[in-house]
């Protein structure tokens, strides 16, 4: 189920077992964030995510999935999910202000694409502005 399947990712994001949340993805997959470029494969992906893991220490909560139903067996599902990120600013990230350990929490989305079991589309917002007021307010 798409739900089941998101949910997985979502736990292992919050245990930072990025080769679990690798298990979730096609090898196909699609990866965008609204500040940045599209990534295309696992590969690029896991590049990310472990470039993310060294920047910033998060946590998701108040994780809520919507699912939209299937029209047909093999078509792709479509789903969203909100949450909030608690986190901390480990190291500096390029062209962001520098890391000094700063808090933040931050709402944010992410729309999703299941095909066959797995996750075939990731695409991630939050509000930049939002997390540069907070980190540059506890810097």
């Amino acid at each position: 189920m798409p739900e089941d399947l998101i949910c997985r990712y979502f736990a292992a994001f919050n245990a930072g077992d990025l080769e679990a949340m690798l298990a979730c993805l096609a090898d196909d997959v699609v990866h965008d964030v609204n500040q940045g470029e599209r990534r295309r494969g696992k590969a690029a992906f896991g590049t990310f995510s472990a470039h993310m893991a060294r920047c910033y220490a998060e946590e998701l909560r108040d994780i809520v999935v919507l699912v939209a139903p299937s029209r047909g067996r093999r078509e792709t599902t479509r789903a969203a999910a909100e949450f909030v990120v608690h986190g901390r600013y480990l190291v500096t990230d390029a062209g962001l202000p520098p890391a000094e350990g700063q808090s933040y929490e931050l709402p944010a989305g992410t729309f999703f694409e299941v095909r066959d079991g797995l996750i075939t589309r990731v695409t991630t917002y939050y509000n930049l502005q939002a997390w540069l007021a907070q980190v540059e307010a506890h810097g």
